[in-house]
Protein backbone atom coordinates (compact mmCIF):
# COMPACT_ATOMS: atom_id res chain seq x y z
CA UNK A 1 0.00 0.00 0.00
CA UNK A 2 1.12 3.50 -0.70
CA UNK A 3 0.79 6.28 1.36
CA UNK A 4 -0.64 8.08 -1.51
CA UNK A 5 -3.86 6.83 -0.69
CA UNK A 6 -4.39 7.53 2.76
CA UNK A 7 -6.63 10.64 2.19
CA UNK A 8 -8.47 8.71 -0.03
CA UNK A 9 -9.50 5.84 2.18
CA UNK A 10 -10.01 8.62 4.53
CA UNK A 11 -12.33 10.75 2.06
CA UNK A 12 -14.21 7.27 1.36
CA UNK A 13 -14.70 6.45 4.49
CA UNK A 14 -16.45 9.96 5.51
CA UNK A 15 -18.77 9.48 2.84
CA UNK A 16 -19.49 6.05 3.88
CA UNK A 17 -20.00 7.03 7.37
CA UNK A 18 -22.58 10.02 6.32
CA UNK A 19 -24.45 6.98 3.92
CA UNK A 20 -24.93 4.85 6.97
CA UNK A 21 -26.16 8.11 8.93
CA UNK A 22 -28.34 9.28 6.30
CA UNK A 23 -29.65 4.89 6.02
CA UNK A 24 -30.34 5.40 9.59
CA UNK A 25 -32.10 8.87 9.39
CA UNK A 26 -34.29 8.39 6.17
CA UNK A 27 -35.47 4.98 7.84
CA UNK A 28 -35.74 6.14 11.68
CA UNK A 29 -38.78 4.28 12.11
CA UNK A 30 -37.82 0.76 10.85
CA UNK A 31 -34.63 0.68 11.47
CA UNK A 32 -33.24 -2.84 9.67
CA UNK A 33 -30.10 -4.12 11.87
CA UNK A 34 -28.84 -6.07 8.90
CA UNK A 35 -28.63 -3.10 6.33
CA UNK A 36 -27.42 -0.65 8.68
CA UNK A 37 -24.08 -3.05 9.14
CA UNK A 38 -23.95 -3.09 5.51
CA UNK A 39 -23.51 0.67 5.42
CA UNK A 40 -21.34 0.57 8.68
CA UNK A 41 -18.91 -2.14 7.60
CA UNK A 42 -17.30 0.18 4.58
CA UNK A 43 -16.67 2.31 6.69
CA UNK A 44 -14.75 0.74 9.33
CA UNK A 45 -12.78 -1.26 6.81
CA UNK A 46 -11.46 2.18 5.34
CA UNK A 47 -10.76 4.03 8.58
CA UNK A 48 -8.74 0.74 8.95
CA UNK A 49 -6.78 1.07 5.69
CA UNK A 50 -6.53 4.56 6.46
CA UNK A 51 -4.88 3.88 9.90
CA UNK A 52 -2.48 1.31 8.27
CA UNK A 53 -1.25 3.31 5.88
CA UNK A 54 -0.66 6.09 7.98
CA UNK A 55 1.17 4.12 10.30
CA UNK A 56 3.24 2.39 7.51
CA UNK A 57 4.32 5.69 6.14
CA UNK A 58 5.35 7.10 10.00
CA UNK A 59 7.18 3.73 10.35
CA UNK A 60 9.43 4.28 7.18
CA UNK A 61 10.12 7.58 8.13
CA UNK A 62 11.77 6.54 10.96
CA UNK A 63 13.84 4.03 9.60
Amino acid sequence: MSSKFFYAYLIGAFVALGLAVWQLISTTPRVSTPVGFLYVVPALILFYMAYKVYHEKNDSELM
